[in-house]
């Protein structure tokens, strides 16, 4: 799948075909157990958001995966006023295979 920015970026197809999987993986969750093993999403967040960045991780750890990240910028060098891709580079683009970033 190309990178998600946006739901709209999606034909109705691709949003079918995600909805498929979705109760796919409700129906029978041990068929997915392990599809992100070895894989990480980084969860970045600049402003507090628990729920959504449990659900992700939770999510993310149901499919076999590891987590990383912050769950606020003060929790970060982003509080000094360093930039996100000048910060981490290489996590971003060596080891990490997912990036949820939400910011302000």
């Amino acid at each position: 799948m190309k990178d998600l920015i946006n739901i709209l970026d999606l034909s109705v197809e691709e949003i079918d075909d995600l909805i498929r999987v979705a109760e796919d993986i409700m129906k029978t969750p041990e068929k997915y157990a392990d599809v992100c093993k070895g894989k990480i999403l980084a969860t970045l967040f600049f402003e507090p958001s628990t729920r959504t960045r449990l659900s992700f991780e939770s999510a993310m750890l149901s499919l076999g995966g590891s987590t990383l990240g912050f769950s606020e910028a003060s929790s970060s060098s982003a509080s000094k006023g360093f930039f996100l891709f000048r910060q981490f580079p290489p996590l971003l683009f060596q080891r990490v295979h997912f990036g949820e970033l939400r910011p302000v």
